[in-house]
């Protein structure tokens, strides 16, 4: 899948930290039965790769990237496990976006932007968005940058998501309130099922073009 038809999935890609292998699967399953297909799992703890090769071999229906990667061997070993996609809090340099799987690099300023054009890549995660200037920024954004599209993440939430979405540069958001730590811990798929439907069906005014 291109990075488009990723980003064009649904309008909330939740970013998911799981310590558990044994919660991914359930949880993967939670948020697909609530409408939202695409998950990324960090990798900040030391049992994401497995937490991620589990999703990706049993939750049915779902597209499962990695988050938090950082450099091209990363980008690789995801790759050679399976993942859909990458999604990065930054640019990683050197990085040609044409890689072993789509990557979604992130940027925080117009000079890193214009660096992410540079490498080839048109879709950016803003991150951390709520930092980075979020609604406003992805406003000035829109008028010199015409070709780039962004899933902003960091901040976003459950109150201003919509938002957003309604900017004709957004493609879609991270974020992580679909999966609140404490309902995983408790196993809590309903509460995360309900999260999930709700975020589905948030819908942006603009659909993405391009």
């Amino acid at each position: 899948m291109s990075i488009d038809q990723i980003l064009a999935r649904g309008p909330v890609i939740p970013v998911l930290i799981v310590e558990d292998p044994a919660s991914a699967v359930p949880l993967g399953r939670a948020l697909v039965a609530g409408g939202l297909t695409v998950l990324e799992v960090t990798l900040r703890t030391p049992t994401a790769m497995e937490c991620m090769r589990r999703m990706i071999g049993e939750v049915e229906g779902a597209v499962v990237g990695a988050g938090t990667v950082l450099d091209a061997k990363t980008r690789q070993a995801c790759a050679d496990a399976g993942a859909a996609f990458c999604v990065s809090p930054g640019l990683i340099r050197d990085e040609p976006a044409d890689g072993p799987v789509p990557l979604l690099p992130g940027v925080a300023t117009a000079t890193e932007l214009m660096e992410g054009l540079a490498q080839g890549f048109t879709r950016f995660k803003l991150f951390p968005a709520n930092v980075a200037g979020g609604i406003d920024a992805l406003k000035a954004f829109a008028s010199p940058f015409q070709q780039a599209k962004f899933c902003p993440t960091g901040g976003v939430s459950a109150k201003n998501a919509a938002d957003y979405l309604a900017l004709s540069n957004v493609a879609c958001v991270g974020g992580s309130w679909v999966a609140p730590a404490e309902a995983v811990r408790a196993g809590d798929w309903g509460r995360i099922t309900e999260l999930a439907r709700a975020a589905a069906a948030l819908r942006g005014a603009h659909p993405m073009e391009g």
